[in-house]
């Protein structure tokens, strides 16, 4: 058995945690505030303990409620009971989603466990559900309402589980950075000789349902990091060149790949003008990436690698595409959430693997795949900070609400953005992952 710390067979990050407060574990956390429950920094602004010091959240964000004293003094067992108890209860009127970054206690009552792009399909399969629990965040709800019959009610148990990076691109910011590139390269919806317009805009999943709604109302579409290279061609083979949000590094490794050269990706800065860049260099441009990113995927570096190699000589490094390029170029393979579940579920002989993703993630596929060596790149345990504000407090909340016929906590996004985002949705949906 191996020693490495992240080798065990609970998957749990909360007790990793718990046992590093206690003094019972020799592993280091980014914050020992993560030990205490969500709901002691829900009436905060902010997105929770763990998060980048960088990252302000908007005013106006979501906030949660007060969490009644029931669920907040429950221990886990008791809570895991009534989950279990009220989902039974409920039958087939609810299902359950959960994203792989959720903590384990949430994953084990999951109907469905995905990425974004999974979760999005998952959420068209059960057209006579009354109700979808949305165990991720805010944007991932959204997304589920716009695909969702009207008549089901989406919920997010948690709703102060943003997402900094798709905070980091609002619809102001993006039309108004629209307006700039129309000054520079001509009206926007115009196609050339070959049938090509100016720009194509591709958003991340990762933002706001308006931000997917100016997408489809200019001949855009969505991407997830499964289907991000699949989604680029589609979108240069309608326009010259693609503005690509929020998440730099996606747009830059994913284009990179293709043969896009990096002096034709120049960065958008929303704070500048023409973005930082210059009318030359927007115009020789082939892809425009927006200045965002993921708090989580920007902790891992290349000296982790370099460590790592150093440590375990025949490693086998992956790491999410949101990581910086100079990290995915210091890996050995880079791939989606889901492309690091099914490499590792298909490596025939025992092998050491450093993951550069999300700690929960990490932490399942160690237990699940005890005949390999399976730890994060980063040492310190620190999850995604808005991804762990979803607690089983919470879920058993919205659940036995249901149960008592009162529906909490529902998202649903207005008819005059749902429209065109549905658009975005759809091309993606039809954008299958190669």
């Amino acid at each position: 058995m191996s020693t490495h710390p992240l080798s065990t067979l609970d998957p749990s990050v909360d007790h990793a945690i718990q046992a590093i407060v206690d003094g019972a574990s020799i592993e280091s956390t980014c914050t020992t505030d993560l030990a205490a429950g969500p709901w002691d920094f829900d009436i905060r602004p902010g997105y929770g303990p763990g998060s980048s010091m960088g990252d302000v959240i908007p005013t106006g964000a979501p906030r949660q409620g007060e969490l009644p004293t029931a669920y907040r003094e429950a221990d886990e067992e008791d809570l895991h009971d009534r989950i279990r108890a009220a989902k039974e209860t409920l039958g087939d009127r609810v299902v359950v989603l959960g994203h792989f970054y959720q903590r384990e206690e949430v994953v084990r009552h999951a109907d469905y466990v995905g990425d974004s792009f999974q979760l999005a399909n998952a959420a068209l399969e059960h057209p006579d559900a009354e109700a979808i629990v949305f165990c991720g965040v805010h944007f991932m709800a959204e997304t589920a309402d716009l695909l969702s019959r009207p008549e089901q009610s989406v919920i997010l148990p948690n709703l102060a589980a943003g997402c900094s990076m798709a905070d980091m691109a609002d619809i102001d910011q993006v039309e108004d950075c629209w307006e700039q590139l129309a000054d520079v390269l001509g009206p926007l919806d115009e196609a050339d000789a070959d049938g090509l317009v100016p720009v194509i805009p591709v958003t991340y999943m990762n933002s706001s349902a308006a931000i997917k709604g100016f997408v489809g109302r200019h001949g855009g579409i969505v991407c997830t990091s499964s289907n991000a290279a699949t989604v680029l061609e589609w979108a240069f083979a309608r326009g010259r060149r693609v503005l690509f949000f929020p998440d730099q590094h996606l747009g830059r490794n994913t284009a990179k790949a293709m043969g896009v050269p990096l002096e034709r990706m120049p960065m958008w800065n929303p704070r500048r003008p023409l973005g930082g860049s210059s009318a030359a260099q927007l115009t020789d441009s082939q892809v425009i990436l927006w200045h965002g990113f993921c708090s989580v995927h920007r902790r891992f570096s290349v000296d982790q690698i370099e460590t790592a190699r150093a440590e375990h000589p025949d490693v086998r490094v992956i790491v999410h595409p949101e990581c910086p390029m100079e990290v995915v170029d210091a890996a050995d393979e880079a791939g989606s959430t889901d492309y690091i579940r099914r490499a590792i579920a298909d490596a025939t002989e025992p092998t050491t693997f450093a993951i550069g993703t999300e700690i929960n993630l990490v932490r399942r596929l160690a237990a699940q795949h005890p005949q390999h060596e399976i730890f994060c790149l980063d040492p310190v345990v620190c999850p995604c900070s808005t991804m762990y504000r979803i607690h089983p407090g919470y879920l058993a909340w919205v659940l036995e609400e249901l149960v008592a016929g009162r529906v909490q906590n529902r998202i649903q996004v207005a008819d005059d953005v749902a429209a065109p985002a549905r658009v975005a949705l759809e091309r993606m949906l039809a954008a299958k992952p190669r």
